[in-house]
């Protein structure tokens, strides 16, 4: 087997789940660090016109994104029809937890790489606006996590929902970008996934660049 290059940082919700989704298929891979988020060349980004991350390099081949990345893990383990993708999700409430989830994540990227990495002032409406919409999606979630989770079939091995909503409110406690000890909900369904030996192999970390020779 082609060995399997993750290309994006430890400390980053959309890499934990394609790391996550590795781990839950049994398929081996290499990390590979993007040290800084502010460098603009792409092959830092393995050659992600985007200048994005996540990126899955296998070889010669490069899967660009989050959820393709997770597609392209499960097809090379043969294991896609045992995974809940986002179309298989039944109600609109299921698809609604979904679409919010992904909003939570990139209004977290928003804002810490707005207000933390590039210093700009966080009071701007921006960013409040970004802020509301995140805990207004965060209280919609807790409300109704119960009922999404209930709608997904029994048999399933995973689903893209549940990793990217353990991935996206555990990152809430690594990175402090809003208040989420709140929601009761939110953190007994973490509680709960944590217990899974692939998260607990994919802790949220900085990733430390090697210290220059001299």
């Amino acid at each position: 087997m082609t060995q399997l290059q993750i290309v994006g940082r430890r400390s980053s919700h959309f890499t934990r789940l394609t790391r996550l989704f590795a781990e839950e298929l049994g398929i081996a891979y290499e990390i590979v660090p993007i040290f800084d988020m502010t460098e603009r060349a792409p092959q830092i980004y393995a050659d992600n016109p985007a200048l994005k991350l996540p990126i899955l390099r296998a070889g010669e081949e490069v899967v660009f994104g989050t959820e393709n990345i997770c597609r392209a893990l499960a097809d090379r383990a043969g294991a896609a029809d045992e995974i809940v993708w986002p179309e298989r999700l039944r109600g609109t409430l299921s698809r609604n937890a979904q679409e919010l989830v992904w909003h939570c994540m990139t209004a977290q990227v928003q804002i810490v790489f707005g207000t933390v990495v590039s210093k700009l002032p966080s009071d701007n409406v921006y960013f409040e606006k970004a802020r509301q919409g995140f805990e207004g999606a965060l209280a919609w979630l807790d409300a109704h996590v119960a009922e999404a989770l209930e709608a997904l079939p029994a048999n399933r091995r995973l689903s893209l929902f549940e990793a990217s909503l353990f991935c996206m409110i555990d990152h809430l406690h690594f990175r402090k970008t809003v208040p989420v000890e709140q929601y009761a909900s939110l953190q007994s369904f973490v509680r709960a996934f944590g217990e899974r030996p692939s998260a607990q192999r994919t802790p949220y970390q900085f990733d430390v660049p090697p210290a220059s020779g001299r």
